[in-house]
């Protein structure tokens, strides 16, 4: 009769020696680290991840007040409010694509060209929101179709139509203060605040 010879499992010898294998070649074990996607620890600084965030939490805070007075406090924009909403619309989306990218490692110059974006599109908004309030205040003239005189009323009938169907929320009256300052002056604050933030992530950004 044969011998029965006896067969070993060789399954954690097997993972010892692959262990083992690896280790002896770095160049494969280099392979296997680029090939795995590596998120941003815990403990890591990223500027771009925290710029990002914080300019998309102002945002989306800024723009939940907007509507809050709106819709709850029944106080309507005027057209120049609703044009300094325009930015917020685009920071908030760009914000959470940058925080995004940041999170997944993506390259500096795109971090450093969204963040930018950013602060561009804050500083615009806050000189807007200033011309705003240069025209609260009456400093300068505002836009002719929400502020100054009524140049011709025209007849009395086509102007009562004009009174039932549209309602135009006078750009130079300020509907709202708080401390005295108006809602466009706050506003001039919290872009000047975003175009800070994300100019200081976009600086750390390219120095790093």
């Amino acid at each position: 009769m044969a011998a029965h010879t006896p067969q070993c499992d060789r399954g954690p010898l097997d993972s010892l020696f692959r262990g083992r294998y690896q280790q002896s070649n770095p160049e494969n074990a280099a392979v296997t680290a680029s090939t795995t996607f590596k998120p941003v620890s815990p403990g890591h600084f990223d500027p771009a991840l925290l710029a990002a965030a914080v300019v998309g939490l102002i945002a989306a805070a800024t723009l939940a007040g907007a509507w809050f007075f709106q819709l709850v406090l029944a106080i309507q924009p005027c057209p120049l409010c609703l044009e300094q909403r325009y930015a917020f619309y685009l920071q908030l989306p760009l914000a959470v694509l940058l925080a995004i990218a940041a999170i997944r490692r993506a390259p500096r110059a795109l971090l450093v060209a969204g963040l930018a974006v950013l602060a561009l599109a804050a500083l615009g908004n806050a000189g807007l929101a200033a011309y705003h309030a240069g025209v609260e205040w009456r400093f300068w003239p505002g836009p002719t179709d929400c502020s100054g005189p009524v140049v011709s009323l025209g007849s009395a009938g086509s102007l009562l139509e004009r009174l039932n169907t549209v309602k135009v929320i006078r750009c130079d009256e300020v509907q709202f203060r708080f401390l005295g300052v108006s809602l466009a002056g706050y506003n001039v604050l919290i872009s000047l605040a975003m175009a800070a933030i994300a100019g200081w992530g976009a600086a750390k950004t390219a120095k790093a």
